[in-house]
């Protein structure tokens, strides 16, 4: 590209303005209303009381001076929780503090893909960017999970590697540096983004390569920088702890619990989260034509599979017949986007299909205004040749509305109402300023109940467990009461708990349970059914340590929640009931006989 620096967009090359131009903070603009208007609806929704717990609990633990592998289970990168330890000394311990963060990591996605697509000018960073809004707000809401912070400085690795492909001296030096720091701390965040970074890198050292550019000094700098995080973990953690942690605990013992069928099952959903989300009483509102939720999830799988696959391999071709600039920012952020495929693989449901498809359906535009004009058929209708990118965002519009309606546009719509008054939002339930929303009332008079009497009860430094009513059965946790009882200290490595872990033989959670002086036990996903290792049961000695060593205190909306106290011999508390768990648990085995005879 010939153009002035001035006048040539950043990611190649050009300088950043001294004043940016209205047309550039209109473009801005118009993606944060897009992002703005769902935005109220997205700080009072449900959230996720494990995975949104976990990351209120973890930061304020490592505070205390525990640590991740060590003192309590992390499946994921250190990074992402020391980030979480400044965020939250600096803006205070609240729900809401964590959403500006999860928020954050949002903006960074939506704004790394708008820096890749100024390439093709503000009109196509415009519909790129609201594509990527569309993607990254639905499946999680603003909870700031670790994934959504590998992937914005992963993206941003991208931009800052395209565009050392574009300058030369001190300005190429930097960018080196920038990318390979943003890389490496992306791995700090997530390591099984290493894939997609590999392949991102590996072709931009190839080009640098082919134009006899060296990279290593500067690159090494900037990934030796951005790997100290990872570094103080494992001297902290062990390199032992680490690994099982963050590498052997998910890949071998996890994946069979949590894995699901490959490709989803046409005319039902196999995610048990999601089953109920999409139940006759709890799906949103949608009227317009579509397919089934089920159907969806098994059309947007093969989706997926072919954008990840077939969009590199078209970018590749585009550039045999002439490589240009564009074309280097396309390939650069296509490969990054295959290499999140192995994300949608593992478990299939729309949260890890978003996750996995994200980057490569919001640059989509961008390669259609590349090659539809090859196509003169179409691009020959005048309305497509006068706004090339609004025709191009369309039918990337279009493609959602017939893939994924439910998952992308029927959530965003379900955000916007409760944004403005029209829809309610989560079901609160509070303690001393902390606050959480669940999904239903039954849910949140249970939950509240329960706060209410531990409230009453407790003294401070006391042990709290939190788990399902059937510790056989570790399915997942409800890790937020956690957050709302900072004075507790929990009783167990397993503060997420998941199966093949926590209910293992050799967990250690029999002990763990013998230790606590209360236990918080809820039947809210006592139902859980998946077609994976997730239905069966593991050791039932920790139900054993509650039927021998603790009383019940309270017993909340038919046993929704269960309180217990340790025993004291003769302290008049009423006996354990062990039967209720007991009576659940012969539901489920029932209701898996029939599913096995269906």
């Amino acid at each position: 590209m010939n153009a002035p620096l001035d006048r040539r967009p950043w990611v190649l090359g050009g300088r950043l303005p001294r004043r940016p131009s209205w047309q550039g903070m209109l473009a801005v603009a118009m993606v944060l209303v897009v992002v703005s208007i769902p935005l109220r609806g997205l700080f009072i929704a449900t959230g996720s009381s494990m995975e949104e717990g976990f990351m209120l609990v973890f930061p304020e633990r490592m505070t205390k001076g525990a640590v991740p592998n060590v003192d309590f289970l992390h499946l994921y990168g250190p990074l992402s929780l020391q980030a979480l330890v400044g965020w939250y000394w600096f803006f205070g311990h609240t729900l809401e503090v964590q959403r500006v963060f999860g928020l954050l990591q949002h903006l960074g996605i939506i704004f790394a893909v708008f820096a890749l697509a100024r390439a093709w000018g503000r009109r196509a960073a415009v519909v790129c960017g609201v594509t990527a809004t569309i993607m990254v707000i639905t499946p999680i809401g603003l909870s700031a999970l670790a994934w959504e912070g590998g992937v914005a400085l992963g993206v941003w690795s991208a931009a800052f590697g395209v565009r050392a492909l574009h300058t030369e001296g001190r300005a190429r030096t930097i960018a080196l540096a920038a990318a390979a720091l943003l890389a490496a701390c992306s791995l700090g965040f997530r390591p099984d983004l290493v894939l997609a970074l590999g392949l991102l890198h590996g072709w931009l050292f190839w080009q640098h390569r082919r134009r006899g550019v060296s990279v290593w000094r500067p690159s090494l700098i900037g990934f030796s920088v951005g790997l100290l995080p990872i570094a103080v973990h494992l001297a902290m953690a062990g390199i032992g702890n680490s690994i099982t942690g963050m590498f052997l605990d998910p890949v071998k013992k996890l994946r069979p619990g949590r894995e699901l069928p490959r490709p989803p099952s046409f005319g039902q959903i196999d995610g048990a989260l999601q089953a109920v989300n999409e139940g006759p009483l709890d799906a949103p509102w949608w009227r317009f034509p579509a397919l089934r939720a089920s159907d969806q999830l098994f059309l947007w799988f093969f989706v997926v599979i072919a954008l990840a696959i077939v969009l590199p391999y078209v970018v590749h071709r585009l550039r045999r017949r002439g490589a240009t600039p564009r074309l280097d920012v396309l390939m650069a952020g296509m490969l990054f986007g295959a290499g999140l495929l192995p994300q949608a693989l593992q478990r299939p449901d729309s949260t890890h299909l978003a996750f996995g498809s994200c980057i490569t359906i919001a640059l989509l535009p961008c390669l259609l205004l590349e090659a539809l004009p090859r196509w003169r058929r179409v691009w020959s209708w005048k309305a497509v040749t006068r706004h090339p990118a609004l025709a191009a965002g369309a039918i990337v519009a279009v493609g959602l509305m017939v893939v994924c309606p439910f998952y992308t546009y029927r959530y965003y719509l379900l955000q916007s109402r409760m944004s403005v008054g029209n829809k309610p939002g989560g079901y609160m339930v509070e303690r001393d300023g902390r606050r959480f929303y669940f999904g239903n009332e039954p849910l949140q008079r249970s939950s509240q109940a329960v706060i209410d009497q531990l409230d009453a009860s407790l003294a401070p430094g006391e042990r709290l467990l939190v788990g399902p009513a059937d510790l056989s059965r570790t399915i997942y946790s409800d890790a937020v009461f956690y957050h709302l009882f900072p004075e507790l200290e929990p009783a167990t490595y397993y503060i997420e708990m998941d199966p093949g872990l926590a209910d293992a033989p050799d967990s250690g959670l029999a002990d763990e349970v013998a230790s606590a002086d209360w236990l918080i036990l809820t039947n809210f996903w006592t139902g859980w059914y998946e077609p994976n290792a997730s239905i069966e049961f593991g050791s039932d000695e920790p139900n054993e340590v509650v039927a021998r060593d603790f009383c019940l205190v309270g017993n909340y909306e038919d046993a929704l929640v269960l309180l217990y106290q340790r025993c004291e011999q003769g302290d008049g508390i009423s006996p354990a009931g062990i039967g209720i768990g007991a009576q659940r648990r012969a539901d489920f085995e029932s209701e898996l006989r029939e599913r096995s005879a269906d």
